[in-house]
């Protein structure tokens, strides 16, 4: 991301891992052009066959100012097949894209619809998939941005949930779960938090709800994610620190450049040191999402991957210290096929193309640049990337070039509660020892009702994926231990009048 004369600091770290944190992933967005490119990946796929009907739903633009009377239709899918009156609700708290997307990737809640006789409702973020305020122009300026906040987000679940308890017959006691997974794990345990006279519970799943400043060091999500491949195959991550020299080595001439081009096999020839830059970061992303997608089976998640794919990539990238720059380049761009052509359909590399066209990084974008500050460095020690510190400045900076506005740093932590959260009840937080987001996520219980799940294989919310004969027993742990306390918050709201 470079706009304008923007900082290199920009481009590898600060916005560097602008949080995809859908059920999904936080991503380096580069330079400022591929901002509006980034896509890619194939179209979801299901384990098995789903049905569900679409609704929309008038929605304020605006819950918290009387001046806006505007509406807009969001959008929402409902599956009742399981469902009796009286019986409960999961609630998916939609992230940043296509609900239809998560709908179809959160096979978890489909898999216990009918052991807990339960409706499913996948609820849509506002600005994303079809929910937009202002339709075509809900992008066109920072005025138009403006109601593009989690507050409002949270806001447009309650309502929903309140004209669904109160227009569906038999509903108007049925007890709600929110659940969610990455920035949508943050909104379930926002919501519970925010509105516990609408959700008796949730279920946050990989949710870094302090991955804020001054809440965890800024350099360890970048550790874990050097963890991953330090532990799945020897030097692997000693030569993807290596790398980024070797390829500031032979970039430096005009043959160097082409030689990279051809190596990676590029579809757009590597031609400036802006090209250059270009190309670490995403290298950068393609080692952090693969992070963030280390499951045990073949999947489909950001793109097709064989099972545990960094075991996989690491087995190009084993060389002893006496290898040369050329022959560790052609490691990494055999390393890094397996994430791009694993089913060997493309002709050429991307550059541009990381993850699924499902996300909407504009608009994530827009909010990391306001109340979703996530603070991320690397030192080149303790991680395996380039050096690169946090500096907001540059970051505001970077942000009032591109939208107009400027971020607030604390605003999340103000009104989310920061670490001092011991006050609120019934929320379950999920987070997998290999997920980079586990740095940010809370890790052990606060209270009694404020608990944590770890699952130690687990990547990027596993738990809220179909189940697969492949699974560690940490995850079919974790989701039954999930059940047990939906199952418990259930029979305490249908006892409560």
């Amino acid at each position: 991301m470079r706009a304008g004369g923007g900082t290199e600091v920009l481009d590898k770290a600060a916005a560097a891992c602008i949080l995809t944190l859908c059920f999904g992933c936080l991503h380096v967005i580069a330079l400022k052009s591929q901002l509006f490119t980034r896509h890619g990946g194939l179209p979801y796929s299901t384990e098995a066959p789903i049905s569900y009907e679409t609704f929309y739903f008038d929605q304020k633009i605006d819950h918290f100012g009387f001046l806006e009377n505007g509406t807009f239709k969001q959008r929402y899918l409902v599956a009742d097949k399981h469902w009796k009156p009286g019986g409960p609700v999961l609630f998916y708290t939609g992230n940043e894209g296509d609900i239809t997307w998560f709908c179809n990737n959160t096979g978890f809640m489909w898999e216990i619809a009918e052991e807990l006789g339960a409706m499913l409702v996948f609820a849509e973020h506002r600005y994303y998939g079809e929910s937009l305020p202002f339709g075509q122009d809900s992008y066109s300026d920072s005025k138009h941005l403006n109601y593009l906040t989690s507050e409002q987000a949270l806001a447009d679940f309650a309502v929903l949930i309140q004209n669904l308890k109160s227009t569906l017959q038999g509903a108007q006691h049925s007890p709600v779960i929110a659940i969610g997974g990455s920035y949508g794990g943050m909104l379930s345990a926002w919501f519970r938090m925010k509105y516990p006279n609408i959700v008796v519970g949730a279920l946050a799943a990989s949710a870094p709800i302090w991955q804020f400043p001054g809440m965890v060091p800024c350099g360890d999500f970048y550790k874990i994610v050097t963890q991953d491949f330090a532990r799945s195959g020897s030097n692997c991550d000693a030569n993807i620190r290596k790398s980024w020299k070797a390829i500031n080595n032979v970039s430096s001439t005009g043959s160097g450049l082409q030689w990279l081009s051809e190596e990676f096999s590029l579809c757009t020839p590597l031609k400036s040191v802006i090209d250059v830059i270009n190309f670490k970061n995403w290298l950068q992303e393609t080692w952090v999402n693969l992070a963030m997608v280390d499951y045990p089976y073949e999947a489909n998640f950001l793109q097709p991957l064989p099972p545990w794919p960094i075991q996989v990539v690491c087995k190009y990238l084993g060389f002893d210290s006496t290898v040369s720059d050329h022959q560790l380049l052609h490691g990494v761009s055999q390393a890094a096929r397996i994430y791009y052509n694993y089913t060997g359909g493309s002709s050429c590399l991307n550059t541009s193309q990381t993850a699924t066209g499902s996300l909407g990084f504009l608009g994530w974008f827009y909010q990391a640049c306001t109340e979703m500050v996530m603070p991320m460095c690397t030192d080149g020690v303790q991680d395996m990337f380039e050096p690169s510190e946090w500096n907001f400045q540059a970051f505001s900076d970077e942000c009032y070039g591109m939208f107009g506005v400027r971020p607030r740093a604390d605003w999340a932590g103000i009104v989310y509660g920061g670490k001092d959260i011991a006050s609120h009840s019934n929320i379950i937080f999920s987070n997998g020892g290999l997920d980079p987001w586990s740095a940010g996520g809370v890790t052990y219980n606060i209270t009694d009702s404020l608990v944590s799940i770890v699952i130690p294989e687990g990547a990027h919310h596993l738990d809220l994926r179909y189940s697969n004969a492949r699974d560690p027993a940490s995850v079919r742990a974790a989701r039954a231990l999930e059940v047990k306390y939906f199952r418990e918050w259930i029979r305490k709201a249908k006892k409560t009048p």
